[in-house]
């Protein structure tokens, strides 16, 4: 699909990628953006000429009313972001149920949810796309991240569910992958970083080319090649860290 002149949402738009997304999207003139966020009193003011294209939301993954209203106000949506996410620490072995649920009803739960709420949006809109922020933690798992990485590998596989489902509605199903990205979230991971602005822009790029995974930076792509070479190597790598 072409970003010029699109009806975006992005969720999480507060900071980090989802912040950098709504910019990029403004930039690559798109018509509208919907930001949204727990609370729309915590995103950013998006200042200048652009600013009278976005419309702020609350929207809360983990609350269907939210979603239900969501999709109500931005029933003119053509391009879906599903980019919340949470991270709580913790081993597999020591990790809380509990944790474990709350990070799985944001990062697969909501994604799932927001994602079923919109396609019918967009596909009475003449067709677009949805992209899930998964992340190339969906290919291993890390000591002290293990909810978080489970989550991901989850909703990397409902992306790939929801990718078939849509596949005769017009509504293409994107899965982004990113690396560590310069972000409040990733603030504890030991190594090098891409910036939030240049992820967007990449994964702007890769849903107008099509590419139903999208890798928007370096270490993303390298992840990505030794994975397909050998998914034993990444996950010795990373479970050394």
């Amino acid at each position: 699909m072409k970003i010029k002149d699109c009806t975006a949402l992005v969720t999480g738009a507060n900071r980090g990628i989802g912040r950098a997304l709504v910019a990029a999207l403004l930039s690559a003139g798109a018509r509208k953006v919907y930001a949204t966020a727990r609370d729309a009193k915590k995103l950013p003011r998006f200042e200048g000429a652009d600013a009278a294209r976005v419309t702020s939301l609350t929207l809360d993954v983990t609350k269907p009313e939210d979603i239900a209203a969501a999709a109500r106000a931005a029933s003119n949506v053509t391009l879906l972001v599903n980019n919340a996410g949470v991270l709580e620490l913790g081993d597999a072995a020591e990790t809380s149920a509990e944790s474990i649920r709350r990070v799985f009803d944001v990062n697969v739960v909501g994604v799932l949810e927001t994602a079923r709420a919109f396609a019918p949006v967009i596909e009475a809109n003449g067709g677009g796309a949805i992209a899930n922020v998964v992340s190339v933690a969906a290919f291993f798992s890390m000591p002290g991240y293990a909810a978080y990485c489970a989550s991901k590998a989850a909703n990397w596989s409902l992306t790939q569910g929801l990718r078939a489902s849509f596949a005769q509605k017009g509504v293409a199903v994107h899965a982004i992958f990113p690396g560590p990205i310069d972000t409040d979230m990733a603030d504890g991971f030991p190594m090098d970083k891409t910036s939030a602005e240049d992820c967007a822009h990449a994964i702007l790029a890769g849903i107008e080319a099509g590419m139903e995974d999208i890798f928007p930076d370096p270490m993303a792509l390298r992840i990505a090649d030794a994975w397909s070479r050998d998914p034993k190597s990444v996950q010795k790598e990373f479970s050394a860290i």
